[in-house]
Parts: C-alpha cells; sequence; structure tokens
C-alpha cells in the first residue's frame, strides 16, 4: 500500500518539475535554470518536509515516503543535472558548466541546512 502513496506524491512532484520547465522554457535555452530551480527549491523541501511536517504532526511512514520519496524525489533531478552540466561543456561553456555544479552542490546544502533549521523551529 506504501506504493499507492508514493506513486501520488511521485505524481505530484512530476507534474511540478514539468510545470516549472515549462514556465523557465525559454530561459532555459542559455542556462538549466528550470533543473536548478527545482534541485535547490527541493533540497530546502525534502529537509523542511522532514523536520517541520513529518516531525511535528507524527506523520506515519507512507506519508513520509509520499513526500520524501514521491514528491520530491520526482520533482528533483541529479540526472538532468549531469546531462545538463555535460551539454554546456560540450558547447565550450566549461566555467558555467563548473558554476552550474557549484551552485547545485553548495545551494542545494545551503538550502537544506535552511529547510532543516526552519523545519526543526516549526516542529519546537
Amino acid at each position: 500500500m506504501i506504493y499507492f502513496y508514493v506513486g501520488i506524491g511521485g505524481m505530484i512532484g512530476a507534474s511540478l518539475r514539468f510545470l516549472i520547465g515549462e514556465w523557465l522554457k525559454a530561459p532555459d535555452q542559455w542556462f538549466p535554470y528550470s533543473t536548478l530551480t527545482v534541485n535547490l527549491t527541493g533540497s530546502f523541501l525534502l529537509a523542511w518536509f522532514t523536520m517541520g511536517i513529518v516531525e511535528k504532526f507524527s506523520l506515519s511512514s507512507k506519508w513520509k515516503a509520499a513526500l520524501g520519496t514521491g514528491l520530491v524525489g520526482s520533482y528533483t533531478t541529479f540526472s538532468t543535472l549531469s546531462m545538463d552540466a555535460v551539454s554546456l561543456y560540450e558547447r565550450g561553456d566549461v566555467v558555467l558548466s563548473l558554476l552550474y555544479i557549484a551552485i547545485s552542490i553548495f545551494g542545494g546544502l545551503a538550502l537544506s541546512m535552511l529547510g532543516f533549521t526552519l523545519g526543526k523551529r516549526r516542529a519546537s
């Protein structure tokens, strides 16, 4: 039955990711803004959900799987990040490719810490 919750969360997360891709379609032609946006906001959301929602409301493992694995898991994408970085490199934008990777990793860590901190406050 937990698969059902993961599937519903995954459908919502994938739909949100698609909508952000459509919204940022034009700027994406120069830089992968949509992938960066979903990975950075997903880093924040996963930490915030885990600390702020799951802990505060003592959600069951089904809801935890739906929000974390399903929704945020399908919303974010490491494989697209990797592909975008290679595409930037292949078109000769080596510095931009490295900057994209650095912003994704360190920005994701920073936003995870922010989400963790805000979620922990909410749970208290």
